[in-house]
């Protein structure tokens, strides 16, 4: 039973869900069947653009949270160890979830025996105020007309109010600076097997999720979806595993491709790097908001780092102490070049640097088995 695709029985949540509806149909078997306390997932606040993380606990709540929203990357695994992490939840990850909680694991800071975790595949996702100008210029209509999104074969999807859909090709809107995020565009990973399950559309029939089950609980997931009939299943035919198996290889290439771009042939020399760094106004939103990095005392609030308030920042103190820190295992989320006032690419910084660890010793921020990253075996105190 390692893939299956699987439908919803449920007729309101095939109405409101996408590609059969099992992601939802698996969080309510687990709510309905108390098995979890509650559910951490995202959804849509005020448009398609504006992603909130709730926490879940009646199927109300559930069917709120239904669909993609590729124009939301909110990372939720800081949240579950600052504020969860003595509850039992399921908690919907895409890679980057995933990877920064497997990273939080190796630093004490989770039970993985709390979690149930649903994997989402993911090709990528897009900045808010990117997608607002990007709908605007390439699909020529109102932003605030466009109800729901997706990323499926290649192309950026709109529906609007009227029912209309318009698409455009992810290649186009990156060739002119659009689409999706830059660390998306260079991340290999797509498939998140450190997830119970992992779901997607890629080779799946119509009306169904794809799903690979990568855990025992996984596998005990989805029989007991099963037996209490939230779910129906069928198997994939070789040919659908073939094909999904294509499309993760190409957008591992892809990603490569991108990597070589902006890591190497784009990537800024030490000097003017340096030169970058000087923008930094030390307002430490990288760090807050790093979903990996937690620990209780920051190694920059010590009293032996502390600066003068009327002094200039210095970028070195700041960014050397959080690379010696933490770009070993950064999984290049990117969040901290999305919140960084001073536009700062720290996400290229960061990854050049794990990547260089990779090549040295073989360890894969987020995805490594129980390998420790370096420094982790301090045992830093997670935040309460």
């Amino acid at each position: 039973m390692k893939y299956l695709q699987i439908k919803s029985t449920n007729e309101d949540i095939l109405e409101n869900c996408e590609n059969g509806g099992a992601v939802t149909s698996l969080l309510l078997s687990l709510l309905e069947e108390d098995k979890v306390d509650g559910i951490l997932n995202v959804r849509k606040n005020e448009s398609v653009y504006d992603g909130m993380p709730s926490y879940i606990t009646t199927k109300e709540e559930l069917m709120e949270t239904s669909g993609s929203l590729h124009c939301a990357p909110i990372m939720t695994a800081d949240i579950i160890a600052k504020f969860l992490k003595d509850q039992t939840i399921a908690v919907t990850t895409k890679p980057c979830d995933a990877m920064a909680i497997d990273e939080i694991l190796k630093r004490h800071g989770l039970n993985r025996d709390n979690l149930y975790m649903i994997g989402l595949n993911c090709g990528g996702t897009v900045s808010p105020l990117v997608a607002e100008k990007m709908v605007e210029l390439f699909y020529d209509v109102n932003p605030d007309d466009v109800i729901s999104e997706e990323i499926n074969k290649g192309k950026f999807i709109i529906e609007l109010a009227n029912g209309e859909e318009k698409s455009v090709k992810i290649d186009d809107l990156e060739d002119e600076g659009y689409g999706r995020r830059k660390n998306c565009q260079r991340c290999e990973l797509k498939i998140p097997r450190k997830a119970d399950v992992a779901c997607g559309n890629w080779g799946s029939s119509k009306g169904y999720t794809f799903v690979e089950i990568n855990t025992p609980r996984g596998e005990q997931l989805i029989q007991n979806a099963i037996d209490k009939g939230y779910i129906e299943v069928k198997e994939p035919s070789e040919k659908q595993i073939t094909i999904r198996g294509k499309v993760e290889n190409v957008m591992k290439k892809m990603a490569k491709k991108a990597q070589k771009k902006q890591l190497e042939n784009e990537y800024p020399t030490p000097e003017e790097f340096n030169k970058i760094l000087t923008r930094c106004i030390k307002c430490y939103r990288c760090r807050d908001v790093c979903p990996v990095c937690n620990c209780k005392v920051c190694s920059l609030e010590r009293d032996f780092f502390e600066e003068k308030p009327t002094d200039k920042p210095d970028p070195l103190l700041m960014h050397g102490i959080r690379l010696g820190h933490m770009a070993f295992s950064c999984i290049n989320c990117g969040q901290c070049e999305d919140v960084c006032p001073m536009d700062i690419p720290l996400s290229k910084l960061y990854q050049k640097v794990q990547l260089k660890y990779k090549e040295d010793t073989g360890y894969i921020a987020g995805v490594s088995p129980d390998k420790a990253p370096m420094y982790s075996k301090m045992k830093e105190e997670i935040s309460e």
